[in-house]
């Protein structure tokens, strides 16, 4: 199988398979990254909020690196190396470079709310730690910080080398076309699975998804039929996508992707606490949404 060269397409965002002790399974990561080879994945990215990411140590976090790095030769791979700590963000930097991942990412700092100057030399910092572009892991949601493109330092930022592109992970799909607007050079990818078709109409060149360790087939679906300009049935099988994914948050979005990994032969193993694993009741609504839902062409 050729390596795919640069990050597009239907890439899923892997979970961190967990042991009932909590500990990281490696063997069922690799498992997962392979099955998931198997049907047509090219890209992985390692290491992001799906993997539970802020829930790792340091040395976890590397860890799940180093796991899969194993198919550096077969897939294009992207360490999510974001921290709140630029000297912790560039050792998980390095860390990649060296296990030869194609590309990096990082969320912005948060807490702290650092302001924009701040946050244009993290970036920078991050990437001269990788000797590589950085993908920018937009997600105002989960770290509180957006970025204002009117701001006249965060267009330099989204205007700079030393960046690669934007993972996108924000309900707002117009920003998404104005980062287009404003690099066309930068690789944007659509974060949010459930809008997936509404970005590629607004020029996303993919999408990195949490549900696509499971839903790759459903989702490469929805991309082909969107490339094919076959509109009205992508948008049909968004609306599948967003019936499961509606069930899945209502469960709990990670829980719930290892629940449904399990039954379908990956042992994905429990959530990190505090997050819980779904009851009975939760397992039955998350199997008849499914079996009315998943598309598996």
């Amino acid at each position: 199988m050729k390596k795919r060269r640069e990050l597009g397409g239907v890439v899923p965002a892997t979970i961190t398979p967990f042991k009932a002790d909590e500990s990281i399974d490696a063997e069922a990561m690799v498992q997962l990254m392979q099955w998931n080879m198997e049907q047509g994945v090219e890209s992985f990215f390692i290491g992001g909020s799906s993997a539970e990411c802020f829930l790792l140590s340091e040395a976890e976090r590397k860890e799940t690196f180093e796991i899969a790095s194993q198919f550096s030769d077969r897939a294009f791979l992207v360490a999510h190396v974001g921290a709140v700590s630029v000297r912790e963000a560039e050792s998980y930097a390095r860390c990649a470079a060296a296990l030869h991942y194609d590309a990096i990412a990082a969320t912005p700092p948060f807490y702290y709310g650092f302001g924009s100057e701040d946050i244009y030399r993290y970036y920078e910092s991050i990437s001269q730690a990788a000797g590589m572009p950085v993908l920018i892991y937009n997600f105002p949601g989960n770290t509180g910080k957006s970025f204002d493109l009117s701001v006249p330092v965060t267009q330099k930022l989204f205007t700079s080398d030393f960046i690669l592109g934007v993972k996108h992970t924000n309900q707002v799909v117009y920003q998404l076309e104005r980062i287009k607007a404003l690099n066309p050079k930068l690789i944007v990818m659509n974060g949010f699975d459930e809008t997936m078709v509404a970005g590629l109409a607004l020029g996303a060149d993919g999408s990195i998804g949490s549900t696509f360790n499971f839903m790759y087939p459903h989702y490469k679906y929805i991309y082909d039929l969107f490339l094919d300009h076959r509109y009205e049935e992508a948008r049909q099988a968004q609306v599948k996508a967003n019936n499961i994914m509606a069930a899945l948050c209502e469960v709990g979005l990670i829980p719930a992707i290892k629940y449904v990994l399990t039954t379908m032969g990956i042992n994905a193993g429990v959530a990190r606490r505090p997050f819980h694993m779904p009851g009975e009741e939760e397992k039955a609504r998350l199997n008849a949404v499914l079996r009315d839902n998943l598309i598996t062409p």
